[in-house]
């Protein structure tokens, strides 16, 4: 991590884009990298919406790694009351909607999350694939 971005304040986006391994170790990876950016500026981000952060990192990671073909990057920007998280791969192939999984489904169900945590969903097509990015938003303080 650049140390002058450890020690900027907040003002302007702080981005990180990290490619990622292409097997199982890429969710934790990718919460690792997103980790150590949030806790670069603790106070731009609440708690609580940090831990969401991270489990929407999980979650595009895991997705990409399951149905997707690597390589895969993480793309990480927060901002005071913002982060944007875009996980791009190597396949064309736009995710599924969801097809009815019931409440005790234990897989299937990783956009449905990131939805229930109060992330927008957009994918963009790539000329190599394409990413899946979560924007999420809280009040400033």
């Amino acid at each position: 991590m650049d140390t002058a971005l450890a020690t900027a304040p907040l003002t302007r986006p702080s981005t990180v884009h990290h490619p990622l391994p292409s097997g199982p170790h890429a969710a934790r990876e990718a919460r690792r990298m997103a980790g150590l950016l949030l806790a670069v500026h603790p106070a731009a981000c609440p708690h609580d919406t940090t831990e969401d952060i991270l489990v929407i990192v999980s979650e595009l990671t895991a997705n990409a790694v399951q149905h997707a073909r690597p390589p895969y990057v993480l793309t990480l920007s927060v901002e005071p009351g913002r982060a944007g998280i875009a996980l791009s791969d190597a396949s064309p192939a736009l995710p599924r909607q969801p097809d009815g999984h019931g409440p005790l489904a234990t897989r299937g169900r990783g956009l449905e999350i990131i939805r229930a945590l109060g992330a927008e969903l957009f994918v963009s097509r790539a000329p190599l694939g394409k990413q899946v990015i979560a924007v999420v938003t809280w009040p400033e303080h």
